[in-house]
């Protein structure tokens, strides 16, 4: 083909059809996914200025990759350029290359199919016209704030002028993704087809071009203009900061004020943008949340993807139970409920029902997923499942005894696992015949929203059974990590001293929104007392005394006392706060009360000195699965990277000597666990 004699590209290939519209399908070379690296853009940029020369009647983007479209940006090299200061010139470079797609002479069109992300998305908004697949599987989003960061590849500049500012905000501060219909209603994409007939839609589009709405055309005009921009965007920070703090996440600040403050020619606002961009990448908070998103990578990765898992039992339907079979259901397994009676599974199923209605927009997928959950009072389901998950009540003799009469139903590669939040795993294996299959799989309630998995492992674990339960993990959309079987295992355990001490800070007086007040300002997604009526004051003082005795903590005054009057928090309406239509109604301060000014290390030191301790015990493998887990499984301020990464960062000298100083004024369970002098030489 003459169009690109003498050129050679490892990325791209194309072909040139007879009715001179030019088909470039992305397929990034020894890589499963689609990622904008600079060696993939170079070379795009190679084909855009042939193509501005010979000018084809039209040009269509594609991928090669079953997976999906474009992932975004490689994240790997980002990091590269921070470390070596060049990223402004990594962007400006990108802004370039998608300015000259934007500027070509002939109609250019996005063909998206499966995931569009971050710079695949900012790619595609460069093209004249986008085409979205039509299958579940699509999702175009801009999800950078996540990363600490906005698009910084002309994407906040163009989804304004192209959807209107309201709606691109939307988009752009929260990070949601949208199916292929909702970004056609917000206008992002000008057609729907299915996927056999994606290519063809899109070169249709190619060959005529696209006249949008006049309706999308003049908001976008109208919600971009100086005075508009004026007045919206002290609103939409208003917004933002009832979910995020300006001093924890900057980002989304960022991204108004430079919407605000920018006008003019394109160029001026790509400038203002990779400015902006180029300032963030380089702030903590950006590096603490992408080292968070290859915690998370890492997580997805451990188990691989062959589990040999096809039907799961779970036996115990009450909420976790009930919940942990749904979302089995839900991501395409078999399974089987069991419990005592019918009228104990007949509510989870309800739930259930609930569920896939929210998660699964059409009918016939609802019905497939019903049908995948079946009642099983009987417990017949066991003798076909490649997975038993035990959610039974917290009772030793009892999970025991349901154990002898299940191990020896299940298949000869059959894993049975426990939903146990506080039962050490050796105990519960004692009287197995293969104590090898057996394992935790810890979940976290609500199961629908808690990403993490806590795998917990015992002395006679077959490594084999741990890494079919980290991929089985994964082929439900949860997290694993992989943790020893002491009490409270990871989460709970570096959890509960910091409930605890919120607990003994309400008893000595504080009031409860107070102590809620300094765990939001450290960056905590719910403060303590909240989350404790959240989870249940049941559930808390259950677990806490187990953890208590083990970690030698107290067990706060009055805790004892609202359970025997019945009331446990959110479920009864009223804890330590009461409750209506699930919120908390939180009294207001005592005007001009101010808080103890250590109320907030108290808190968080709590947890940071369990954290300290599990890591010294071996309890996850190592600093990066401990911080991961903790991020996951509590929402431990994400943008602090960590507890581990928050203490190498303050300083282990500095916060052991802060730990030293609260034992003397509020006793020995602030005093420093093993492990501080370790941290502090390694760091």
């Amino acid at each position: 083909m003459l169009m690109f004699e003498g050129l050679r590209f490892r990325h791209w290939t194309h072909e040139l059809r007879d009715d001179r519209i030019l088909i470039l399908t992305l397929d990034r070379a020894e890589s499963g996914v689609n990622s904008l690296a600079q060696d993939v853009l170079g070379e795009l940029e190679q084909i855009i200025e042939r193509i501005a020369i010979e000018k084809p009647k039209g040009v269509v983007i594609r991928s090669g990759k079953n997976a999906g479209f474009i992932a975004g940006a490689d994240i790997k090299e980002f990091v590269e350029y921070d470390a070596r200061g060049v990223v402004l010139d990594a962007i400006q470079n990108g802004q370039q290359v998608f300015q000259k797609l934007a500027e070509l002479p002939v109609n250019t069109v996005a063909a998206i199919h499966g995931h569009c992300m971050g710079g695949g998305t900012e790619l595609a908004l460069a093209c004249k016209a986008r085409v979205a697949s039509s299958d579940d599987s699509t999702r175009i989003g801009l999800p950078e704030v996540k990363l600490g960061i906005y698009p910084g590849w002309g994407g906040s500049v163009r989804l304004p002028a192209l959807i209107g500012a309201p709606a691109a905000m939307d988009m752009m501060l929260t990070g949601r993704s949208l199916s292929a219909s909702a970004a056609k209603g917000m206008g992002v994409v000008d057609k729907v087809a299915e996927p056999a007939l994606l290519l063809d839609s899109a070169i249709e589009l190619a060959k005529r071009g696209v006249q949008r709405p006049i309706k999308q055309r003049a908001t976008a005009w109208a919600t971009n203009l100086w005075p508009v921009r004026l007045a919206l965007a002290p609103m939409l920070a208003k917004q933002v900061a009832r979910k995020a703090r300006k001093e924890h996440y900057p980002a989304p600040y960022a991204l108004i004020n430079t919407w605000k403050s920018s006008g003019g020619p394109i160029q001026k606002r790509l400038r203002a943008e990779a400015k902006s961009v180029a300032k963030l990448a380089q702030t903590p908070t950006a590096r603490n949340l992408i080292r968070v998103f290859f915690l998370q990578d890492r997580l997805k990765n451990l188990g691989g993807k062959d589990h040999g898992i096809k039907h799961v039992h779970v036996v115990g339907a009450g909420v976790m139970g009930g919940d942990i079979a749904a979302w089995c259901a839900l991501r395409g397994f078999d399974v089987t409920l069991q419990d005592r009676e019918m009228k104990y599974i007949t509510p989870a199923l309800e739930r259930a029902n609930g569920l896939f209605s929210k998660k699964l927009k059409k009918a016939d997928k609802q019905a497939a997923a019903k049908k995948r959950l079946n009642a099983d009072v009987e417990g017949k389901g066991a003798a076909k499942a490649d997975l038993v998950i035990e959610a039974i009540f917290e009772n030793l003799d009892a999970k025991k005894a349901l154990y002898a009469k299940v191990e020896p139903e299940l298949p000869e590669n059959g894993i049975l696992t426990t939903n146990t939040s506080s039962i050490p795993l050796d105990d519960l294996r004692a009287e197995l015949k293969q104590p090898g299959h057996f394992a935790g799989l810890h979940y976290f309630n609500p199961v629908a929203m808690m990403p993490l998995v806590e795998i917990i492992r015992h002395d006679k674990m077959d490594a084999e059974a741990e890494r079919r339960l980290a991929a089985f993990c994964r082929a439900i959309d949860k997290l694993p990590v992989p943790v020893a079987g002491t009490p409270g295992f990871l989460v709970n355990r570096i959890l509960m001293p910091y409930l605890l001490e919120a607990m003994t800070a309400y008893a000595e007086g504080i009031p409860g929104p107070a102590i809620d007040k300094a765990a939001l300002a450290f960056g905590m997604p719910m403060g303590p007392i909240e989350l404790a009526d959240t989870v249940g004051l049941d559930v808390a003082a259950s677990v806490g005394k187990i953890l208590a005795d083990f970690l030698g903590l107290p067990i706060p005054q009055g805790l004892e006392g609202k359970l025997e009057s019945g009331k446990r928090g959110r479920k009864d309406g009223e804890g330590f706060y009461v409750w209506e239509e699930g919120k908390a109604k939180k009294p207001e301060l005592p005007e001009g009360y101010t808080a103890p000014e250590d109320l907030q290390d108290r808190l968080v030191l709590a947890m940071l000195n369990e954290a300290v301790a599990c890591l010294h015990e071996g309890v996850v493998a190592d600093a990066d699965l401990l911080d991961a887990g903790v991020i996951f499984g509590t929402g431990f301020a994400p943008f602090r990277g960590g507890p581990i990464q928050h203490i190498k960062t303050v300083g282990a000298d500095k916060l052991k000597a802060r730990l030293e100083q609260l034992a003397k004024r509020h006793g020995p369970r602030f005093a420093p666990r093993p492990g501080w002098d370790a941290l502090a030489e390694a760091n």
